[in-house]
């Protein structure tokens, strides 16, 4: 197994077993991250997301496959299983990840999934009628922002 195919294993481990210090260990302090939510965060907010959506995913589960890397680039798909804490419902999200990697770290992280899918199991009704709308879709985007700067706020993560 290639260092940055482990790197990524690491990471998604980490993740299933809500180690969020490790899972920041693995990011570059120049690090950024992209997700149709939370859109582009340097290296000291996705770390402190990281944390946030463990601490609030108390049913949190995620399983991980297709990890290929080489030593520039990698991917992996994962899937994430948790309760909505807004509305109750239940969601079930497919992300592609993809990464670059900077002297054993990871310097960026991209995740793709279909947000109107994710609204549609998250917000319910609202998700469905709405959720296809570019409108609806930076609220939940700012929404998630405001969460995240209220807990980096609060717990003054720096995300180690």
């Amino acid at each position: 197994m290639l260092n940055n195919e482990k790197l990524i294993q690491d990471f998604y481990t980490a993740f299933q077993k809500k180690d969020f210090v490790y899972m920041q260990s693995l990011y570059d302090d120049d690090a950024s991250f992209f997700d149709p939510v939370f859109r582009e965060l340097n290296a000291q907010q996705v770390k402190a997301m990281w944390e946030m959506l463990i601490h609030a995913g108390k049913d949190l589960r995620i399983e991980f496959f297709d990890v290929k890397a080489n030593e520039l680039e990698g991917s992996a798909t994962w899937m994430a299983y948790y309760t909505f804490s807004r509305s109750g419902k239940k969601v079930v999200n497919r992300i592609k990840a993809q990464f670059k990697f900077k002297q054993g770290k990871i310097i960026e992280h991209k995740d793709q999934f279909d947000l109107y899918v994710w609204a549609k199991q998250a917000l319910g009704f609202n998700g469905f009628c709405l959720g296809w709308t570019s409108f609806f879709q930076n609220k939940i985007s700012q929404t998630a922002l405001k969460n995240l700067d209220r807990f980096m706020a609060k717990t003054k993560s720096a995300g180690v």
